[in-house]
């Protein structure tokens, strides 16, 4: 597999001469997966090495993904179709948290001038619900429904401090190792430990330039009533703007918006008990 961003779910039946699934519907999932962070529109053969799925495989399930609309062709190359957009709108988890959210990360916006991200986990990578920027924004890696490496981004490292999965993460950080998208990134597991045992002294965490030089970003957990961390809330901007004594407050503030929202939210549900 190419893009180590995709993950195949344990007890999926694998083709030992090609890594991929048997199943079509696997391969499928692959295709669609291929389409990460700052991946918007990619040509056969990309798209083909992304995803671990063989070329002509790949051409016969795209134009069917075509055909339902969850592709869309653009010239020789291939982007997520709005029927993709459509579904992840109907679902009930990430509808209600952006939703409630948008708010509160619109007026921490407003009060940081950074850009504010809703963060949630996804194995060993996090995943963008939203994101609010002025017309400058230059993090062209974190776009809505973008993943990135979980050990190298602030909202990353505070799950893997936070969570009780987390060592499913290590097993794979184990296996494969980390991520580096620049010099500044944590270069071993071992060191890796050691941030995240500030992280959980402290109850956020802060990531110096791993993910882009000039820019860092510090997060905040949005935690369910029973004390499980089930999102993030952070901030990006240019690292000698990055004044942690000064954006906590208000951070606070916002995921303490948000929680108490999800919290009214998730009681009006059908079946919760008051």
């Amino acid at each position: 597999m190419s893009d180590p961003a995709i993950e195949i779910p344990p007890g999926t039946e694998i083709d030992d001469e090609t890594g991929c699934p048997k199943s079509v519907l696997g391969k499928t999932q692959l295709l669609l997966a291929a389409f990460g962070a700052g991946a918007i529109r990619l040509g056969l053969t990309e798209l083909s090495q992304r995803s671990g799925v063989s070329k002509a495989t790949c051409y016969r399930l795209a134009q069917e993904l075509v055909h339902w609309g969850l592709l869309e062709r653009v010239g020789s190359s291939y982007q997520l179709g709005l029927r993709v957009f459509e579904l992840g709108q109907r679902v009930p988890a990430s509808a209600i948290l952006r939703r409630v959210s948008r708010p509160a990360l619109v007026d921490l916006y407003a009060a940081t001038r950074a850009t504010v991200h809703l963060v949630v986990p996804d194995g060993t990578h996090v995943m963008f619900l939203e994101k609010i920027a002025g017309a400058a924004d230059v993090l062209t890696y974190s776009e809505v429904g973008a993943r990135l490496p979980a050990s190298c981004s602030a909202s990353g490292k505070l799950f893997l401090a936070l969570r009780p999965d987390a060592p499913k993460a290590f097993a794979a950080f184990d296996r494969q190792g980390l991520v580096r998208p620049t010099t500044r990134s944590v270069a071993t597991v071992e060191a890796l430990r050691a941030q995240l045992l500030d992280v959980r002294q402290h109850g956020y965490a802060v990531e110096l330039e791993e993910m882009l030089v000039g820019y860092s970003t510090l997060a905040v957990p949005l935690v369910d009533p029973y004390g499980m961390v089930y999102a993030s809330v952070s901030v990006t901007l240019p690292t000698n703007r990055l004044i942690i004594g000064r954006l906590l407050p208000q951070m606070r503030a916002a995921t303490a918006f948000i929680s108490r929202a999800v919290d009214a939210c998730v009681a009006r549900l059908p079946g919760v008990a008051a």
